[in-house]
């Protein structure tokens, strides 16, 4: 057993992330990534007819559809989200302490 201090996280990405400001990045694309994803499966088309719907290639969806995030800017997702029908919207509140 060891004696260091139990830390405890907001999220996982506040846990995984260095900054955090890399651990917000990563939260709201995990979340456009889910929705994304949602909208997609419930097309119920091969990968390759919802990628050319979405104007990707096959690949490039599955990396999405199996959540390789870190092949995603932020830019590239919300354009994805908008394209598969989403309305993004952006809400800023102050940070808790």
């Amino acid at each position: 057993m060891t004696d260091e201090p139990v830390q405890i996280f907001a999220s996982v990405w506040d846990a995984l992330e260095e900054t955090p400001e890399a651990a917000a990045n990563m939260r709201l694309r995990a979340e456009l990534a889910v929705a994304v994803r949602g909208v997609v499966e419930g097309w119920r088309l091969t990968q390759a007819q919802a990628a050319r719907r979405l104007g990707v290639t096959q690949p490039r969806l599955n990396d999405l559809l199996r959540g390789r995030l870190d092949r995603f800017s932020l830019d590239t997702l919300i354009g994805l989200a908008e394209r598969a029908g989403l309305a993004v919207r952006m809400e800023i509140t102050p940070a808790t302490a």
